[in-house]
C-alpha cells in the first residue's frame, strides 16, 4: 500500500503549509548556523586584513566552512526526505 505524499494534505490535495513550515524552519536554522560561522573569517578578512596573506587564508577558511555547511545541509535534506517518504499514511 503506497504511503501518503509528503507536504500534501490527503483530504484536500492542497499543499500542507504547516508541515512545510515545520520542515523549513530547522533547515533554515541549519543554514543560518553555517552562514554565521563563515561571516567571522570573511568579516575579519574584509574589514581588517584586506590584501594580506592572512586575509587570503581567512577567505579560504570561510569558503571551506560554507562548502562543509552545504554538504551537511544537503545530507540533512536527503536524509529527511527519505524519512518522510517512508512514513505511513495517517
Amino acid at each position: 500500500m503506497p504511503s501518503a505524499k509528503p507536504f500534501i494534505d490527503p483530504t484536500t490535495g492542497d499543499p500542507d503549509t504547516d508541515q512545510i513550515l515545520s520542515e523549513a524552519i530547522p533547515l533554515g536554522k541549519l543554514i543560518g548556523v553555517f552562514v554565521a560561522l563563515s561571516l567571522v573569517p570573511f568579516g575579519l578578512a574584509f574589514l581588517a586584513l584586506g590584501n594580506s596573506l592572512l586575509g587570503a587564508v581567512l577567505v579560504a577558511i570561510g569558503q571551506f566552512v560554507l562548502a562543509v555547511g552545504a554538504v551537511i545541509v544537503l545530507t540533512y535534506a536527503v536524509a529527511r526526505g527519505i524519512q518522510l517518504s517512508g512514513e505511513d499514511a495517517p
